[in-house]
């Protein structure tokens, strides 16, 4: 399989728009889902500071996000990502509904990792007098740490599937390659080398997330 030079730029074009695009929207998505997240465990009815009547509105609006389908959402989101950016094409036009839409998807991401804290923890640093926050910073994040670097490779990699659905939407990146020539042209050999790409990118993003989690546990020696 042998590529001309512009093919070759394109697919390396390509290859750094997606890794743009899913840094960018999963930085921004995890600036908004570890809040979202605090809050779902913090305040839940059996938390350190019980909220149930903001605690269970804001799950439910997150579990509605959530169930609809990226692609959908996309098309839902044109005229307020024309606003946000500018225009609802190219890598730009993707990252406030890849943000969006991968907010609430963090979200529950990692406030299963809080849920695995062990209680009798947070129980003792409550006993010693520790504030609400001083809990959240101390207790919380530390403890959760290497199962919040393993759902953060789960979370980067569903933002990567999401990128390449954006294809569809003239979105950039290797996505959109693949709809353009794989798909809409037949040319079956790009579409292929823009799947292996993706899938190296993902076992990338995988094997860095447990070697960092690993090295954080504290029960591995």
């Amino acid at each position: 399989m042998l590529f001309d030079a512009a093919t070759l730029d394109m697919l390396k074009v390509g290859t750094l728009e997606t890794l743009y695009m899913v840094s960018l929207s999963s930085l921004l998505a995890y600036v908004i889902g570890i809040p979202l997240a605090i809050i779902l465990v913090v305040m839940d009815k059996d938390g350190i500071h019980p909220v149930p009547w903001l605690q269970r509105p804001l799950g439910i609006i997150i579990n509605l996000i959530r169930s609809i389908p990226f692609i959908i959402f996309l098309v839902m989101m044109i005229p307020l990502t024309r606003i946000i950016a500018g225009t609802t094409l190219g890598v730009k036009g993707v990252i406030p509904p890849l943000t969006l839409a991968s907010a609430p998807y963090v979200a529950r991401v990692v406030e299963s990792s809080f849920k695995e804290v062990d209680s009798g923890v947070i129980e003792a640093a409550k006993s010693m007098g520790a504030s609400t926050m001083q809990i959240i910073m101390k207790v919380l994040l530390p403890e959760a740490k290497p199962s919040l670097l393993v759902g953060a490779a789960l979370s980067i990699t569903t933002i990567l599937s999401y990128s390449a659905m954006s294809g569809f939407v003239g979105g950039g990146g290797l996505g959109d390659i693949a709809i353009r020539y794989g798909y809409n042209r037949y040319e079956t050999d790009i579409m292929l080398v823009t799947v292996v790409i993706l899938v190296i990118i993902v076992q990338v993003i995988q094997e860095v997330a447990m070697r960092l989690a690993n090295k954080s546990d504290k029960r591995i020696k």
